[in-house]
């Protein structure tokens, strides 16, 4: 039994000896060292000590890196249990969900990843699947009728619309005022859409709901990624309605989290972009040091391009004026920009050029990632939050999931 307790195991003869142990090389190289040194080893004996000394080098630098066991979905599953609050209905199911998604997405399902996902799926539902909505009739009712004006149809023709009996035989205003989720108002759109002129008129076939499930996640991403890679489960209708299900909004929400490549050192930038975009944080940095470099102000949105128009906007009109620093046309400067939703933009001259030219102008190293300065704006949201507040408020739930994980 070694001092700390550890039992020492003895070698078998049936095995290859495999070299000195991390352990015992890091104990005996300093000792051969400090005894040759120190004049403590007898001179006839120095040149065997240099040889033991020279084998445990090369045998301890060819010794192979710590293996570390990859766990069973059983066991992923277990954690995912253990760290999720006590008072959660259906730990297991929400732990096999999580565990699925992550191993068909190929993500690594290390405790940093499942506190990831858990903090989102908690501030968003608070892990309910169909979270509701306080007033979300009055919501709905007044979006309704402020598309209604949009288009210049009278009141009455509104009411008229609404007073219809929809497919489960209630007046679209009965549901409507009925509602309490968001899966709910969903399908009331779809039906008005594909029942009542009216409704394709206001909605131009275009569903006004757009996030969902229990991580909120967009319903265009995942239309958009199930167009890229294949859906794992039946779809039951549509990938909307796969959005409002558990399975589906966990998928969704945990490819839009964590399903593409980041150089972030804190897993912050990722809830931040979860809620601004992909590289929200990493652009924003990157026009911090625009900003620096050119002198002009800038807003710190994340928005590298107006996607919305032809025009250039404000961030590339600022590159542009360090065009000559930069030795960069518009054209190629436009080009690089345009790689702002990809971990590409890093590796472009532009990108290195624009943070050394701010670095000397500041005389010191800017940051690469800065959480984006942007005010939520939805008929949901009836106080002032930002970016930054829903940022800090998941990483708080993260930091506790991890404390609890130790």
């Amino acid at each position: 039994m070694s001092p700390d307790g550890a039992a020492h195991a003895t070698p078998n003869a049936d095995e290859p000896w495999r070299g000195p142990s991390v352990r015992e090389h890091d104990t005996l190289v300093p000792v051969l060292v400090a005894g040759i040194a120190m004049g403590r080893i007898m001179p006839g004996r120095v040149g065997a000590a240099l040889l033991l000394l020279t084998a445990f080098v090369l045998v301890g630098g060819c010794t192979p890196p710590r293996q570390v066991r990859e766990r069973s979905p059983g066991e992923v599953r277990a954690q995912i249990v253990r760290l999720m609050p006590a008072k959660t209905v259906d730990r297991e199911g929400w732990a096999t969900d999580i565990q699925a998604a992550l191993a068909v997405l190929d993500i690594e399902p290390a405790t940093r990843n499942l506190c990831a996902t858990l903090a989102v799926a908690e501030q968003e539902s608070t892990f309910s699947v169909d979270p509701a909505v306080p007033g979300l009739g009055r919501i709905a009712r007044e979006e309704i009728d402020r598309r209604a004006a949009e288009h210049h149809i009278p009141q009455f023709v509104v009411r008229t619309a609404l007073a219809l009996s929809s497919s489960n035989g209630a007046s679209y205003a009965e549901r409507i005022a009925a509602v309490r989720t968001e899966r709910e108002l969903s399908l009331v759109y779809e039906d008005m859409i594909s029942r009542v002129p009216l409704g394709q008129r206001l909605f131009a076939d275009s569903n006004p709901v757009h996030t969902g499930g229990p991580m909120q996640v967009s319903v265009a991403f995942a239309e958009q990624h199930a167009s890229e890679r294949s859906y794992p489960y039946p779809i039951d209708g549509s990938i909307r309605h796969e959005v409002f299900s558990r399975r589906g909004g966990l998928y969704f929400g945990i490819a839009h989290l964590l399903g593409y490549p980041v150089s972030y050192d804190r897993m912050l930038y990722r809830f931040a972009d979860f809620n601004a975009g992909f590289y929200a944080s990493r652009n924003a940095a990157f026009q911090n040091a625009v900003s620096i470099a050119s002198g002009v102000p800038l807003a710190l949105d994340g928005d590298l391009v107006d996607h919305e128009s032809d025009r250039p906007g404000s961030t590339e009109l600022a590159v542009r004026t360090l065009g000559r620093q930069l030795g960069a046309s518009d054209t190629r400067i436009h080009r690089a920009l345009e790689l702002g939703e990809s971990i590409e933009l890093e590796k472009t001259p532009l990108y290195a050029d624009v943070f050394a030219l701010a670095e000397r102008s500041r005389r010191g190293p800017l940051p690469r990632a800065m959480v984006p300065h942007i005010a939520l704006q939805s008929p949901k949201i009836t106080r002032k939050l930002t970016t930054e507040w829903f940022a800090e408020r998941v990483d708080q739930r993260y930091r506790s999931c991890l404390a609890k994980g130790q």
